[in-house]
């Protein structure tokens, strides 16, 4: 099978094609699992900190990717959930132990020790064929094309989970700071089901100001900008400090920053040091981190889009211009979902 694969370390400045388009042997599904003939496979951020190595360490070689969309093609021993033919979807969480922990019994595999990431634990969707423990594999909806449905898989189950974590009812004021893939689809999703929320987009380009305006932004401004109100949460998406620092500032009393990043990058480290208690922390303001997605977050997710017609923005790319797309998602060029055509 064709794959794109990580095989080093190595920064996009000094390396600016990591990918590496190869041949690889075609997977056979274990217990428990099944063989998905991938159609496409939606560019998260996150492959870029694999790359740069922000994330723990990945499996190398391996192949990146976990917003995959394809067909069931054949079921391990013991699987199954799925017909051949099906078509199914593959999200961040690859695995988890299930059960023996209080973390998955509660319905926060996320949080498992045992949580295997995929596309850095276990091979991904940047490939013509992949395998995934049926019970990590979710039924797409047939309101969506394939390219409409990958980013659902973790820009969109992840930004549905930041929004559960902000604890904000209709009528709130929400704040995103940074607004690619998954802050395009919170305020879609807002607008569905907090109708009276108004959302306030901080965005470094002006491109995605406009984007965020299109969308149904009640405000947008740079990064550093002071938006009229303050707000009751804010979600921060971005890759560095600066923004959700700043973010902290525009914080109503008791109001809460979701930070949805897996990581930040070393670029303005030292911004850590400008907190300053009365202006960023006082009056009760929290700060909650993102961690993974649970099997819930990803089912509720394509359960809602699909009864709100909640559909992202795309682009959509060839296989081999995966360096390319992550080029462009480095330089901030980004409209919505950026998806691999397999």
């Amino acid at each position: 099978m064709r794959a794109m694969v990580i095989d080093k370390i190595a920064s996009l400045k000094d390396d600016p094609a990591p990918l590496k388009l190869v041949e690889l042997p075609d997977p056979a599904p274990e217990a428990g699992e099944i063989l998905i003939k991938v159609s496409v496979c939606s560019v998260c951020h996150t492959e870029l900190d694999e790359i740069e190595g922000r994330t723990p360490p990945p499996s190398l070689p391996v192949v990146p990717g976990h917003q995959a969309v394809g067909q069931v093609a054949q079921n391990g021993p013991g699987a199954g959930k799925f017909a051949i033919g099906d078509r199914v979807g593959v999200a961040w969480i690859f695995s988890a132990c299930k059960e023996g922990c209080s973390l998955c019994e509660s319905g926060n595999e996320n949080l498992c020790p045992d949580f295997r990431a995929t596309g850095r634990d276990a091979n991904g969707g940047y490939a013509e064929l992949m395998t995934v423990p049926e019970d990590f594999a979710y039924p797409i909806p047939d309101d969506f094309a394939d390219a409409e449905a990958a980013p659902l898989l973790c820009a969109g189950a992840i930004g549905y989970r930041s929004l559960r974590l902000t604890g904000i009812s209709d009528g709130q004021r929400l704040g995103l700071t940074g607004f690619g893939a998954s802050g395009h689809l919170v305020l879609k999703l807002v607008e569905r089901i907090f109708p009276r929320t108004e959302v306030f987009v901080f965005a470094r380009s002006a491109a995605e100001r406009e984007f965020a305006g299109k969308l149904g932004a009640a405000w947008t401004g740079e990064t550093g900008a002071a938006p009229p109100e303050k707000l009751d949460a804010i979600i921060d998406t971005t890759p560095v400090w600066k923004p959700a620092v700043e973010a902290l500032k525009h914080l109503a009393p008791g109001g809460r920053l979701v930070i949805n990043a897996i990581s930040k990058e070393n670029v303005d480290k030292d911004y850590l040091l400008h907190i300053d208690y009365p202006t960023h922390l006082w009056l009760e303001k929290e700060i909650k981190s993102v961690a993974n997605v649970a099997r819930r977050d990803v089912s509720e997710l394509l359960e809602l889009a699909a009864r709100t017609s909640f559909k992202p923005d795309v682009e959509v790319f060839p296989l081999q211009e995966a360096n390319r797309v992550l080029a462009e998602m480095k330089a901030g060029r980004i409209r919505g979902a950026k998806v691999l055509k397999i």
